[in-house]
């Protein structure tokens, strides 16, 4: 049985729970330069607005904004460039099914490290509309209020 290496997340796209039901997720690596790895190290990572797309038959990433290393002189790259996405031909061929059919979108989750390789956590998400937003935030506030309450309890 194969070992399971320590992840060191990156960054995370919080906004992306917020605003879909994550149905499944899918791991992939993603075509970086060094100096964007660099970048990746020292934390300088925003996925807030990112979304994924098909060209071509191959999976990109878009709006995953990696700062440029500060010691990269010209070898950086731009911050917002098209990344591909390295996954095998038979899943991009089911999320391709899902998204084109379903009303499905693609959403990087979350970036992290695996060794020494940078890897993506992609979302099969369905939109939220604003009641489901509203309804999720409700339940959220009630078990704070519960766990708050609970916590008063135990010192007593």
């Amino acid at each position: 049985m194969a070992e399971k290496k320590p992840q060191k997340i990156a960054a995370q796209n919080k906004k992306a729970y917020h605003d879909y039901f994550v149905e499944e997720t899918y791991e992939a690596g993603i075509e970086l330069f060094g100096t964007e790895v660099k970048s990746i190290r020292a934390g300088t990572v925003n996925m807030k607005d990112s979304f994924c797309f098909f060209l071509k038959g191959e999976l990109f990433t878009r709006g995953i904004h990696i700062s440029p290393y500060e010691k990269g002189n010209i070898f950086n790259k731009d911050p917002l460039r098209e990344r591909r996405l390295l996954m095998h031909k038979k899943e991009i061929v089911k999320l391709f099914g899902y998204v084109g059919k379903e009303g499905y979108s693609l959403v990087p989750l979350k970036m992290y490290f695996t060794g020494s390789r940078v890897k993506v956590e992609i979302g099969l998400c369905k939109g939220k509309k604003l009641f489901d937003k509203r309804d999720t935030e409700a339940k959220k506030q009630a078990q704070r209020d519960i766990d708050r309450f609970q916590k008063e309890r135990e010192k007593w």
